[in-house]
């Protein structure tokens, strides 16, 4: 392809997107501009080490001041509050690839990365062993896992593939509606096409491979985590892609997990390595 054409393809292109609302935001620094926060000042929780590979994490309707967690490996469920490192956990299946966590109704719901789903209530004693959890499997089609996201007014849970043979030929990639009252059964699915921003971005980088997702309580958006490509994407409620957002490297070592509070606040955990200890990033929303 000559100079002029691919200037044209480019032009057209930028017009295309602009069209269906969807831009890129990068600053110069790879931490993206991104309206109502400042990615580049959160506030930062450092995880001890029994969350050093924290995945999900998740808030009760909202309230900020405990954080739930769980890390891929160990079966484990886990409380924090707030900037504080002392925690507390409860084991609730044996040791396995644990994604993503979510509450609903005072249930917990845990994703592992085959796409079965653990619940059980909201643990208050002591005992280190949880007893009431259910095991529902194949309820999502057959793929990798590990976004999922509760919505409390519905009752309904939404899981997102991360790689799934459905998705193998697609540009974009698929997704499931739960609900969940005494039961979990299937009412729905909805795609995330990601052919715009992938063109403007690169073939390289094709594939979404979401790690989170969650809503924004004030603007209803979705925020959807891409942690291999560090990529935050803002999508609306058809699901089409408003925004994508590049992340830092120096500020999100490896973002697996992201919530939002009742005010809007954002928060987005990054599992450590052998340098970096894991951790909560707290992004307030600026009014």
């Amino acid at each position: 392809m000559n100079y002029c054409m691919e200037r044209t393809f480019t032009c057209l292109l930028i017009v295309l997107l602009a069209l269906t609302g969807c831009k890129i935001s990068a600053a110069e620094n790879g931490s993206g501009s991104l309206k109502g926060y400042d990615l580049n000042k959160p506030e930062k929780f450092v995880m001890p080490g029994s969350l050093l590979e924290i995945s999900g994490i998740t808030l009760n309707h909202g309230i900020s001041d405990v954080i739930y967690a769980i890390q891929d490996e160990e079966g484990k469920f886990f409380r924090l509050s707030w900037g504080v490192k002392k925690q507390v956990h409860w084991k609730f299946a044996k040791s396995g690839d644990y994604e993503d966590v979510a509450l609903l109704h005072d249930r917990v719901v845990v994703l592992k990365s085959n796409g079965t789903l653990y619940t059980f209530n909201v643990p208050t004693n002591t005992e280190e062993e949880i007893e009431d959890v259910q095991e529902w499997k194949k309820l999502l089609p057959t793929g990798e896992y590990e976004s999922l996201y509760a919505d409390e007014a519905s009752s309904q849970l939404y899981a997102v593939c991360k790689n799934c043979k459905q998705d193998k030929d697609k540009e974009g990639v698929s997704g499931v509606i739960l609900r969940y009252d005494d039961s979990v059964y299937t009412t729905g699915t909805f795609f995330i096409d990601a052919a715009a921003y992938q063109k403007l971005e690169g073939k390289e980088k094709k594939g979404l491979r979401p790690s989170a997702l969650a809503r924004n309580p004030v603007t209803q958006e979705w925020y959807l985590l891409s942690s291999v490509h560090k990529l935050l994407l803002i999508i609306d409620e058809q699901w089409r892609i408003k925004e994508t957002v590049k992340l830092s490297a120096n500020t999100f070592n490896q973002p697996e997990g992201i919530a939002f509070d009742r005010a809007g606040n954002l928060y987005i955990s990054n599992e450590g390595d052998d340098v970096t200890e894991g951790n909560i990033l707290k992004f307030s929303r600026k009014l």
